[in-house]
């Protein structure tokens, strides 16, 4: 299970320092692909890759979006390892997707981590607070 933030810093040969907290679920191996807010990318386990693959090719291939969407999201996908240090690679072609420069954020969302530019995480999770802490029934429209 992915939980947490955690600050990193990504180095000139495109590497982060995997959380430690992490690493346990990620001994099998590691799946880096494009996420779908704000350009952040999504880590998962090769068991969490799987079910959302199934779930994905479960859709009809006969609908065109279907195709769409599965071309652009598997064709960014890069199976990835982690070295003796806990650091693993994010390929060049998705560090330019997320726009990730220097100041990396790593944030657990439970099936998965995601990867965000630390500008990007800070402006998204500002209206996120202000969106979920005020005074509405946004937490009623969730069903628990």
């Amino acid at each position: 299970m992915f939980l947490g933030e955690y600050h990193r810093t990504i180095d000139n040969k495109g590497r982060i320092f995997v959380p430690s907290k992490f690493r346990e679920d990620l001994i099998g191996g590691i799946i880096i692909s494009k996420g779908f807010d704000e350009r952040c990318l999504f880590l998962f386990s090769k068991d969490g890759w799987k079910r959302l693959q199934d779930k994905i090719l479960a859709t009809p291939v006969t609908k065109k979006n279907t195709r769409k969407f599965s071309r652009w999201f598997f064709s960014s996908a890069s199976e990835e390892s982690m070295d003796q240090q806990g650091r693993t690679r994010v390929p060049q072609n998705l560090i330019e997707y997320a726009g990730l420069k220097k100041d990396i954020v790593l944030v657990g969302v439970s099936d998965r981590a995601e990867i965000w530019s630390k500008e990007k995480w800070d402006d998204y999770y500002k209206q996120a607070d202000l969106e979920f802490t005020e005074d509405d029934d946004t937490f009623e429209k969730l069903e628990f």
